[in-house]
């Protein structure tokens, strides 16, 4: 008996990394992660290696069934390493797994909404040929064939994510025509992380099916048109128990230079999405208020009614890398309400 094992990997493409992927026949039975072998892969394709010394191992993390191809099959995430063994240097995962550990009792968790649109044939699905639709706004959550484009790719996503088993909580239609969003949490840094990195493989893998493509472009129409992002919902045990440690995070996350220490890796192009036009603030500047979607960080209102929650970070691009927002956001919450005692 054999099955097949579809393995996944970030590759080293600059400013944005692309997901990779490539087919593994193994022998016998599937028998969870700790059995699947260590692949290898020419990193000089990729943009991970020069071609005088290319090979480059691929170290499964997670695993879940494939429903693409059904049966026995799965997908495998996979880390980049260098032959020694070492984290390859486009290895972000490796640097969230540490911060995650450090500040693992203070039960960090995210749900993170990841913004996409569908393009066909050089343009945004819905857009006419050589012109502009109606203004955006009856698109969002909108019903009907004069507003809604992809609705049948995004219930195959959606359906594939949930029979893979990740934790999908939710989908809807965005404010532009072809724009649509699903959500991922709330789940463990590295959980989600390594989840929201399958469910986008799912993506371009299911709408290759319609000869449609996904792009997670921030700014993929110019001109009256909201961009594309990657909102973070964020919290802590402390959070979720008290509105102290919710102000010391919002807080925290203004703090020096920590607003462009966060911003600059939050996404390529970050400047052409936050503008402080269409939901968002401007990408220099800092700001947190309640049930404000024109902050930096937006605190539910129901979070201040009830004295406790999260706090949601509006400003990754939805090309973000989700294991750098995670880490870059435990790291700073994480330290400030340790040092602030609210733990």
């Amino acid at each position: 008996m054999t099955f097949k094992a579809e393995y996944i990997w970030i590759d080293g493409t600059e400013p944005t990394a692309k997901l990779r992927s490539k087919t593994k026949i193994i022998a016998g039975e599937p028998a969870g992660l700790d059995a699947l072998p260590i692949w290898g892969f020419d990193g000089s394709s990729t943009n991970q290696a020069e071609g005088h010394s290319s090979d480059r191992v691929l170290q499964p993390v997670f695993t879940c069934p494939d429903p693409i191809r059904g049966g026995d099959d799965v997908l495998v995430l996979c880390e980049v390493l260098n032959i020694d063994m070492t984290p390859h240097e486009s290895n972000t995962r490796a640097a969230l797994r540490e911060v995650a550990e450090k500040f693992a009792a203070q039960e960090p968790i995210f749900g993170i909404e990841q913004e996409y649109t569908f393009f066909q044939d050089g343009t945004p699905l819905g857009f006419p040929k050589g012109g502009f639709p109606a203004p955006q706004g009856g698109y969002y959550c909108g019903v009907g064939a004069d507003e809604i484009f992809g609705r049948d790719i995004v219930e195959a996503h959606l359906e594939n994510c949930l029979t893979a088993g990740l934790g999908i909580s939710g989908i809807n239609a965005e404010v532009m025509p072809g724009q649509w969003e699903f959500q991922v949490g709330p789940l463990a840094p590295l959980e989600v992380a390594d989840q929201l990195w399958v469910a986008r493989w799912l993506l371009y893998r299911t709408a290759e099916d319609f000869d449609v493509a996904a792009t997670l472009d921030p700014k993929p129409a110019k001109g009256d048109w909201n961009g594309a992002g990657a909102h973070t919902n964020f919290s802590t045990k402390a959070m979720r128990e008290g509105y102290d440690a919710i102000i010391t995070a919002c807080e925290s996350l203004g703090e020096g230079s920590k607003p462009l220490d966060h911003v600059k890796h939050y996404g390529a192009g970050i400047d052409d999405r936050l503008t402080g036009l269409h939901e968002t603030a401007p990408w220099n500047e800092y700001s947190y208020g309640v049930s404000n979607r024109g902050a930096s960080v937006r605190i539910p209102w129901q979070v201040e009614k009830d004295g406790k929650g999260y706090i949601e970070d509006r400003r990754p691009n939805a090309n973000v890398d989700p294991y750098v927002v995670t880490r870059l956001i435990v790291d700073t919450c994480c330290t400030a309400l340790d040092k602030a005692g609210q733990v």
